[in-house]
């Protein structure tokens, strides 16, 4: 017999779980798509007429766009970051990427948020990229904490062959659960991770959660003699775009589009959609203007993956979900790539106080459109390249020397024949009035440089002059991580790596 007090509890449980957005008594799936390398100016949610993305526009824009969110320069730190919950120089990822002969990985001693999960009672599922250690198994996905794992390890490869040319060495890299995998020979990356996340989410018992981390090797270069690939069905969508690199690139885009749209899909048809957050996030920003090869775009913010202007670090990203409650809108708020490690474990009935995280719990901030938990965000500090940068409040420093200043610039997108308006409700970057010194003005190599963001998203005006009190204080606090940072874990490269030494395939070799 269920007395009156019992049903009075009953009624507030359920009452304050709807109001935080989460469905009673039932931890929700999570799905995390990752795109490699997609510039902030690629999809038309943020107001590109040249690409248009239909289906990330959907989940978009009935969901919150994350428009002040940032995430790391560069491929490794940032998947790091969202793994681990943790800056990039306090788990010693903060020096570029692990290239496929170094042997070395996120440390053992990081705990990666499937590890969490999988104690909560989640099935927990990577598919596609990894990029964070091979070299020893004890490095791969499937004892970093997830039930199965079908990918690749490098950084890059061909879409079709999956043969990745790195320092003179060549080998197959593509593998299922810790095994050497070849049937996959010939058929398009982004489409056969697709239909590996379909058969995850078919075949999922719903009576358990899930996670599902699917990162994509779209839209980063393949290997240099080829280095821009996608069928011809998705390149032919864009005979508006004249620059030819740029339409493939396109091509690129437009089939991660269609993936997204189909992992929808599936979680629909698997009856699993309405309890199911999905976060979309690039690694970092566009390799724009054959940066790496590439064509992908950023404009109208500053600069290039690699480096630590908007351009390289001000994420596209999105979260979407029944559950969120105030759906439909763009969210402002500060948010970093780390805070979505605490925000998940929470939300899976997770103890976030047991750990030290960089990240906060942010669904509130996400669902209730409540001010962000965080102030600052420490964007990196490199101690081999000698850079950083750091956004707090409304103001940014940025200091060091990326390249020499030759990726400093403002790209506009090659073959720049729009046929199509910009989105109504995209989410678009306004500059001010460019001045005549807005690429001389500042020289991080030489001096720190002081932009105020919300008024200058592209970086054109240098406030370090004008307001030496505040950029001392943006000082302090990077001279404050900096004493919080542990050494890069990065090591030489191994010759021992060679594929020809493991029957022509990259495999963990000590």
């Amino acid at each position: 017999m269920v007395t009156s007090v019992q049903l009075v509890h009953f009624s507030v449980v359920f009452f304050l779980s709807v109001v935080s957005g989460v469905v009673a008594f039932s931890q929700p799936h999570v799905v995390v798509i990752v795109a490699d390398d997609l510039g902030w100016n690629d999809v038309s949610f943020h107001g590109s007429p040249q690409i248009l993305t239909p289906n990330m526009d959907k989940l978009a824009l009935d969901g919150v766009i994350l428009f002040n969110y940032y995430v790391l320069p560069i491929c490794t730190p940032t998947r790091s970051a969202l793994l681990t919950g943790r800056y990039a120089i306090h788990t010693g990822m903060q020096t570029d990427t692990i290239e496929a002969t170094e042997p070395y990985g996120v440390p053992l001693n990081s705990t990666m948020l499937p590890v969490k999960l999988r104690q909560l009672g989640y099935k927990t599922h990577a598919v596609g990229k990894w990029h964070l250690g091979f070299y020893n198994k004890a490095y791969i996905p499937t004892q970093r904490g997830f039930d199965s794992y079908y990918g690749y390890y490098c950084g890059k490869g061909d879409y079709f062959n999956h043969i990745n040319y790195e320092q003179n060495f060549t080998g197959f890299d593509f593998h299922q659960d810790g095994n050497v995998y070849k049937p996959v020979f010939g058929q398009y990356s982004t489409e056969i991770f697709t239909a590996k996340a379909g058969e995850i989410i078919k075949g999922h018992d719903p009576s358990k959660p899930l996670f599902l981390y699917l990162a994509h090797q779209a839209v980063h270069s393949a290997n240099k003699d080829d280095l821009l690939q996608a069928p011809q069905e998705y390149i032919d969508r864009f005979p508006h775009i004249s620059f030819e690199k740029r339409r493939k690139f396109a091509g690129m885009v437009a089939a991660l589009d269609d993936s997204v749209g189909n992992v929808t899909a599936y979680l629909k048809e698997a009856g699993l959609y309405d309890n199911t957050i999905i976060i979309f996030t690039t690694d970092n920003g566009g390799p724009a203007h054959g940066f790496d090869g590439n064509y992908a775009n950023n404009f109208p913010l500053r600069g290039v993956k690699h480096t630590l202007w908007e351009g390289g670090v001000r994420g596209t990203s999105f979260v979407h979900s029944p559950l969120i409650n105030k759906k439909g809108r763009i969210s402002d708020k500060l948010l970093h790539v780390t805070d979505f490690y605490p925000t998940i474990l929470k939300l899976a009935g997770g103890n976030i106080s047991e750990d030290t995280y960089d990240g906060f719990d942010i669904w509130d901030t996400i669902s209730n459109d409540s001010p962000s938990p965080r102030r600052e965000i420490l964007l990196n500090i490199d101690p081999v390249g000698s850079y950083g940068a750091l956004r707090s409040g409304d103001y940014k420093v940025i200091t060091g020397n990326v390249y020499d200043g030759q990726w400093s610039g403002w790209y506009p997108p090659e073959g720049e024949n729009n046929e199509h308006e910009k989105l109504p409700k995209a989410s678009v970057v306004y500059c001010p009035p460019i001045p005549a010194n807005a690429s001389t003005n500042c020289d991080p190599a030489k001096k720190p440089c002081l932009y105020h963001i919300p008024n200058d998203p592209c970086e054109f005006y240098n406030l370090a002059d004008m307001y030496p009190d505040i950029l001392s204080e943006l000082m302090d606090r990077l001279r404050f991580y900096n004493s919080t940072m542990i050494p890069s874990a990065r090591k030489p490269r191994d010759p021992n790596s060679n594929p020809m030494l493991h029957g022509g395939n990259w495999i963990p070799w000590t």
